[in-house]
């Protein structure tokens, strides 16, 4: 049974599926505050605990034109905004010991980026915010190796997550392997599994592709296995968006897939 970890005043339950989303980077103060109040009603309707996620700096574009978002200032004021309104949880990623420390003032999340989930001071800096610290498990890293990353953070705070988000196979593709949540849940710490970023097509031109036909195989599948939450990056209009157009699953298919999904978690529950 894992830790129970607490996320502002949300205290994530194995009972009650814990649902991570929002769109892949901020794209304007309206659009995010507009996208976090329909996810709030489908999440309150499908019974599921909600923590509203968007980026503020992507800093890990594949080309240094891509949009990145509106930046540390700007964007924390948003995600202070959509707190202030919703009453929803926020997190982002933080990318430096110091973005970490000012983060840590707004956030009721720090997300470790995956490519930056081996580095200490990072991991270190988000954990003395005293904050709730989701750890993405690096395409290079086996799930038994985040071990040391938890380790880490656990060291100074007991609020932790550890999101599978796809193992790197050969050149341009992920893995998901669902074994990947068994290990990873022997931490004692609750496990999310990222199925927006695992049909990820990484790099091959000047953004990544992806295959987003796949997102609800993968969620139905780690909620099968057992999974504490889910990571869904959402759109209204996946095809415009700044970052990730091709992963991102559409806002209106969510209700659908939500319902399927709490319906395996709950039958996976009452039979451990």
């Amino acid at each position: 049974m894992p830790e129970p970890v607490q996320i502002g005043t949300l205290t994530v339950s194995p009972s009650r599926l814990l649902l991570i989303a929002g769109p892949c980077v901020l794209e304007g103060e309206t659009a995010a505050l507009s996208l976090a109040r329909a996810l709030a009603e489908i999440a309150q309707a499908q019974g599921v605990d909600l923590v509203f996620k968007a980026s503020y700096d992507k800093a890990n574009r594949t080309s240094a034109g891509s949009f990145r978002g509106p930046g540390p200032e700007e964007g924390l004021r948003i995600l202070a905004r959509i707190r202030q309104e919703t009453g929803l949880p926020v997190l982002s990623d933080v990318h430096s010991p110091q973005e970490a420390e000012v983060a840590g003032e707004v956030l009721d999340c720090l997300q470790i980026p995956a490519l930056l989930s081996r580095q200490t001071d990072l991991l270190l800096a988000a954990a003395k915010t005293g904050k709730a610290v989701n750890i993405k498990k690096g395409q290079f890293m086996a799930p038994e190796d985040a071990a040391w990353a938890v380790e880490k953070v656990a060291a100074h705070n007991p609020n932790i997550l550890i999101t599978e988000r796809g193992y790197a196979f050969g050149y341009h593709n992920l893995v998901a392997d669902m074994r990947s949540l068994a290990i990873l849940r022997r931490s004692g710490y609750p496990v999310i599994f990222d199925a927006t970023h695992s049909v990820q097509l990484p790099g091959g031109g000047v953004q990544s592709g992806g295959e987003r036909e796949f997102v609800p195989v993968l969620a139905r599948a780690a909620a099968g296995a057992g999974v504490d939450g889910l990571f869904l990056e959402v759109h209204p209009e996946p095809e415009k968006a700044l970052s990730d157009s091709a992963t991102m699953l559409r806002l209106a298919e969510l209700p659908a897939l939500l319902r399927v999904v709490v319906a395996i978690h709950a039958l996976e529950q009452a039979l451990r």
